[in-house]
Formats: C-alpha cells, sequence, structure tokens
C-alpha cells in the first residue's frame, strides 16, 4: 500500500544534468529500500541505483557509477535521482520503485510498488 509518483524528467543535452523525484505515500516509507530502473525503447528494464531504508548504503549501475547519486529523505517521504554528465544513452523511462525487503536491490523482483515513470530524453 505504497504510490509512487515520479517527476523531475524532461528533456536534456548531453553532458547536462537533471534531478528526479520520487514522491510516496502510504505506510512506513523509512522501511522501504528505494530504487530507481529504466528502460529504454526495444529494451528491458535496466537497474539504474537504490538505497537502503536507512540511507546508508548505495547500489549502483557501473553505466551509472560516478554520474548518477540517489539519496533519500524521509522526513519528505521523497527518494531523489541526482544524475549528471549525461548521455544519450541514458535516455529512457524511469521508474522508482520500493521493497520491503532490503535485499537484491538490484533486481526488479526485490520491489514491491512501482510509479509510473518520468521520461528523460538526452539530445546529443
Amino acid at each position: 500500500q505504497v504510490q509512487l509518483v515520479e517527476s523531475g524528467g524532461g528533456l536534456v543535452q548531453a553532458g547536462g544534468s537533471l534531478k528526479l523525484s520520487c514522491a510516496a505515500s502510504g505506510r512506513t516509507f523509512s522501511s522501504y529500500a528505494m530504487g530507481w530502473f529504466r528502460q529504454a525503447p526495444g529494451k528491458e528494464r535496466e537497474f539504474v541505483v537504490a538505497i537502503n531504508w536507512s540511507g546508508g548504503s548505495t547500489y549502483r549501475a557501473n553505466s551509472v557509477k560516478g554520474r548518477f547519486t540517489i539519496s533519500r529523505d524521509n522526513a519528505k517521504n521523497t527518494v531523489y535521482l541526482q544524475m549528471n554528465s549525461l548521455n544519450p544513452e541514458d535516455t529512457a523511462v524511469y521508474y522508482c520503485a520500493a521493497g520491503a525487503n532490503g535485499s537484491r536491490l538490484g533486481i526488479s523482483s526485490a520491489y514491491d510498488y512501482w510509479g509510473q515513470g518520468t521520461q528523460v530524453t538526452v539530445s546529443s
């Protein structure tokens, strides 16, 4: 019983930055691990970044390491994805997800709730 709403997507030139937000409503947001996934046209859903319930541990796909940062503000029931040095290859619909388990966060099955996604388009 968690609802997730992403925002912050848009069009940006290569090398630019965007910050995505995921606002959660429902019970005990702070008890959930949070993750971001993305899906480009014609491709499988791909893990991007994740953060555990306390915010003390983060996990990143190799393709975004050093460029993307996940953070959370439990007081605001919000998780963020800061994206820097964007490439055209980053173009995708980005999805926020919440999982109660807190383990194996690099796979979609770890998550119980999903947002509707927000489009990120990076032009070259």
